[in-house]
C-alpha cells in the first residue's frame, strides 16, 4: 500500500462507518504528541548517566530497589504533567460510535482512560500503579516513609506495575488483545513502530482475518506495505478529522 496523502480517502470512511467491531492498538508516538518523553528521552538531569535497560529489570530493582523506584518516581512526575491529545479523545470518541470496541495500548501512562476510553488493554502495564511481586497484585503503597513503599498486606517492597526487561507480557491482556484482532472487522495502528513484538503481530493477525487495517504514523513501518491504509502523520491531527468525517 503506498503512503497516502493527508486528504481523507472516502473508502476508508465508509470501512469505519460499516465497522461493527473496532480496535486501536496505540505506541509511544500517540504519547509523545502530549509531551511524553519515549522510554530514552527520560534519561535526562541525574538519570542522563544510567541506561533505561538497565534500571527496567527485574535484576536491577533486586540489586538496588530504591534506586530503581526513585526512577520510576521520576518519570512518573513526567507523565503527571502532560494531558491527552486530541489522538486520545478521537479514539474515546470512537469507542462511544461503534458496536464493539477495543483499544490495545503499549504506552504505559494511562492517557486513554483520562481521555474517556472504558475498554483499555495494557499490555506492557501501567506506570502510576503499584504492584506487590509476591502476592502479584497492586496494591496502593502503605504510606510509611520507606523506598521503595511496602504491601500494605505482606510488607514486601513494592514494585511499578509495568513489563520489564526479560519478562513476558501478561497473558490475560495478551491474549485479549489477540482475540479482538482476530475478530475485528477494522483495525488501527497508531503511533506504533512495528518493531515490538509480540504487539506488532496484532494487525497482521487482522489482515489473516480479512479485516480492513488502517496505519497512522509519521514514518514509514514495516507494516506500511501490507496495511489497506497507511497514513503519514501525526494522531492528533488525522484521528479527529478521520472521527470527524465518519460520525460527524
Amino acid at each position: 500500500m503506498p503512503d497516502l496523502p493527508p486528504e481523507l480517502p472516502t473508502e476508508l470512511i465508509e470501512a469505519l462507518s460499516d465497522a461493527r467491531r473496532v480496535v486501536a492498538l496505540t505506541g509511544s508516538g500517540i504519547s509523545a504528541e502530549s509531551g511524553v518523553p519515549t522510554f530514552r528521552e527520560a534519561q535526562t538531569g541525574l538519570w542522563a548517566r544510567y541506561d533505561p535497560q538497565e534500571l527496567a529489570t527485574p535484576e536491577a530493582f533486586a540489586r538496588d530497589p530504591e534506586l530503581v523506584w526513585k526512577w520510576y518516581a521520576w518519570r512518573r512526575g513526567l507523565v503527571g504533567r502532560a494531558l491527552p491529545n486530541a489522538g486520545h479523545t478521537a479514539l474515546a470518541d470512537v469507542e462511544r460510535s461503534v458496536p464493539e470496541f477495543c483499544l490495545v495500548t503499549q504506552n504505559v501512562d494511562g492517557l486513554h482512560q483520562q481521555a474517556g476510553s472504558d475498554h483499555v488493554v495494557e499490555l506492557h502495564g501501567n506506570l502510576l500503579r503499584s504492584r506487590c511481586p509476591v502476592e502479584n497484585v497492586t496494591v496502593e503503597p502503605d504510606g510509611a516513609d520507606h523506598l521503595p513503599p511496602l504491601c500494605p498486606n505482606c510488607g514486601s517492597p513494592l514494585r511499578p506495575d509495568v513489563v520489564w526487561f526479560g519478562e513476558a507480557l501478561p497473558a490475560t491482556e495478551l491474549e485479549a488483545a489477540s482475540e479482538a484482532a482476530r475478530s475485528c472487522d477494522l483495525f488501527l495502528s497508531v503511533g506504533t513502530s512495528g518493531l515490538v513484538y509480540p504487539a506488532a503481530s496484532l494487525p497482521y493477525e487482522a489482515l489473516e482475518s480479512r479485516a480492513t487495517v488502517v496505519e497512522i504514523n509519521p514514518d514509514r513501518t514495516p507494516l506500511s506495505p501490507h496495511a489497506d491504509f497507511s497514513l503519514r502523520g501525526r494522531a492528533e491531527e488525522i484521528l479527529p478529522r478521520l472521527v470527524g468525517a465518519t460520525f460527524g
